[in-house]
C-alpha cells in the first residue's frame, strides 16, 4: 500500500515525497489508519520495521489539520534512550519539514548548555517533546512545565523502558497528563508486564501484531560451534584477509568488550568500542567513527541493540549466545534493515549450546552450522542436551529481565 493512498494532508506527502517514501511497511500500514483515528493503539513490533513513521506521520498529521494549543506541549514521545530519542527527532525533522510544527529532544549526557535549551522548549511550548523518562522527570522537578495541553502520547519499545526500570517515572509522567488524550505504545514484546501497563495507560486500545520476534529472512543466519578458546582465532579467521565495512560484535558484558577490543586491536583488527563505562561524548565520537567507516568493527553491550539506526551493517556477530531470545532477535536485527540484505554468525561455547537450542526452537529452524576450519582444532559434538548441565543456572528465556522495577540497569 502507498502512502498516498492514506488521508494524509498534502503537506506530509511532499515530505514524504521528498524523502523518496512510497511504499508503506506492514506495521505502518496497519497502525497508522488506527491513530488517524485517535484511537489508543498498543503494536508488537520490532525495530527496522518502519515503526517510527508509524506514529510519526499520524501524529505531525494530526496536530496540523486540526486546532491545537499555541505555545504548549502537544505531545510527547518517550523512548529509553538518549539514541533512540535522537534518531526520533532527526525523522521528526524530515517528516515535518514542510509544516510548521516544532519538536524538542529531551535527554541527558549532552553539553551543559543542553539543559537550558530543553528548559525553554518545555517552557515555551514546543508542538513535540521527545524525552527519555529520566530526564524529563528532571525537569519536571525543577522546572515549571505545562503538561495540561498533551494530547498525544506515545510510548516508543515500551519493554524497554519497564526493563530499565522506568515504570515510576512513566507513571508520574502519565499522572501530570490529560486524563482525555490519545495514548500510543510501541513494544517488540508483548510479555505480561507491558499487557498491564497498557490496561492502566490505555482506554479500548486497537492491537497491531506485526511478524515480531522473527528476524527477517533477508539475514543469512549461521554459527560456529567450538570451545570457548576457539572464539578469537575463528575471528582472527574471518577477517585475516579484509575486514568488511560496518561490523557489530555483541558482547554479553562490557568487562568481555573491554578485554575483546584490546585483543582484536593487537590482531590488528580496525575497532571501537561501545558499552556504558563511556560517557555520551565517548559513544557519539565512535559512532560518528563507525558511520564513516574508519572503525570498521564496533565492539558492543547489548546498549547498541536496539535504537540505532545504521541501515548498512553487513554483518552482526555473537561472540557469545544472549541468554533472551529477544536480545538474539534484536542484535541480529542490527543488519539487513531497509530490505536489504545482511549475514549473522554466532559462536556457541560447549556451555552455551543448549541456550542456542532454545533460540532454534523459538525460531523453528535449524540455524545452518559453518565448518571449523582444520587449523582451528577440533569441534566439540553439537549436542545440546548433553551439554544442558554445563549450562549456568539463569533465568529461562522469556522472563522478565530486571526483577525490581525501581532500579535502573546500565549495560
Amino acid at each position: 500500500m502507498r502512502f498516498d493512498e492514506l488521508p494524509l494532508c498534502d503537506a506530509v506527502l511532499d515530505g514524504l515525497d521528498a524523502m523518496n517514501f512510497t511504499e508503506m511497511t506492514p506495521v505502518q500500514e496497519h497502525a497508522i489508519p488506527v491513530i488517524l483515528e485517535k484511537k489508543d493503539l498498543i503494536a508488537c513490533a520490532q525495530t527496522g520495521t518502519g515503526k517510527t513513521a508509524a506514529f510519526l506521520l499520524p501524529l505531525i498529521n494530526n496536530l496540523y489539520t486540526e486546532p491545537r494549543a499555541e505555545n504548549a506541549v502537544n505531545a510527547i514521545i518517550m523512548s529509553p534512550t538518549r539514541e533512540l530519542a535522537q534518531q526520533i527527532d532527526q525523522q521528526m525533522e524530515g517528516f515535518s519539514y514542510f509544516l510548521p510544527i516544532s519538536s524538542v529532544p529531551v535527554y541527558g549526557g549532552g553539553e551543559a548548555t543542553d539543559w537550558d535549551i530543553q528548559r525553554r522548549g518545555l517552557q515555551k511550548g514546543a508542538d513535540v517533546v521527545i524525552a527519555t523518562p529520566g530526564r524529563l522527570i528532571s525537569h519536571l522537578n525543577l522546572s515549571e512545565i505545562d503538561l495540561s495541553h498533551v494530547k498525544y502520547f506515545i510510548l516508543d519499545e515500551a519493554d524497554r523502558m519497564l526493563d530499565m526500570g522506568f515504570f515510576d517515572d512513566i507513571m508520574t509522567i502519565v499522572n501530570r497528563l490529560p486524563k482525555e488524550r490519545q495514548t500510543i505504545m510501541f513494544s517488540a514484546t508483548m510479555p505480561p508486564k507491558i499487557r498491564e501497563l497498557a490496561k492502566t495507560i490505555l482506554k479500548n486500545p486497537e492491537e497491531v501484531k506485526i511478524a515480531i520476534s522473527r528476524p527477517p529472512e533477508t539475514i543469512m543466519q549461521t554459527a560456529y560451534i567450538c570451545e570457548d578458546g576457539q572464539k578469537n582465532a575463528i575471528i582472527l579467521h574471518l577477517f585475516k584477509e579484509k575486514t568488511p565495512n560496518k561490523v557489530i560484535l555483541f558482547c554479553g558484558s562490557k568487562i568481555k568488550v573491554k578485554e575483546l577490543t584490546r585483543t582484536l586491536r593487537k590482531m590488528g583488527l580496525s575497532v571501537g568500542e561501545m558499552h556504558s563505562d563511556l560517557d555520551q561524548k565517548g559513544r557519539d565520537e565512535i559512532m560518528h567513527e563507525f558511520k564513516n567507516n574508519r572503525v570498521k568493527m564496533l565492539i558492543a553491550t547489548d546498549i547498541v541493540s536496539r535504537g540505532i539506526d545504521i541501515d548498512d551493517i553487513t554483518l552482526v556477530i555473537n561472540y557469545d549466545v544472549p541468554y533472551e531470545v529477544e536480545d538474539y532477535v534484536h542484535r541480529i536485527g542490527r543488519t539487513a534493515r531497509a530490505g536489504d540484505e545482511g549475514m549473522s554468525i554466532t559462536l556457541v561455547g560447549r556451555e552455551e549450546q543448549y541456550r542456542f537450542k532454545q533460540i532454534e526452537d523459538f525460531l523453528e529452524k535449524e540455524i545452518y552450522k559453518i565448518p571449523l576450519p582444520p587449523e582451528l582444532g577440533e569441534a566439540p559434538e553439537y549436542n545440546p542436551q548433553a551439554n544442558r548441565r554445563r549450562t549456568r543456572s539463569r533465568k529461562p528465556f522469556g522472563r522478565s529481565r530486571g526483577g525490581n522495577r525501581n532500579k535502573r540497569r546500565s549495560r
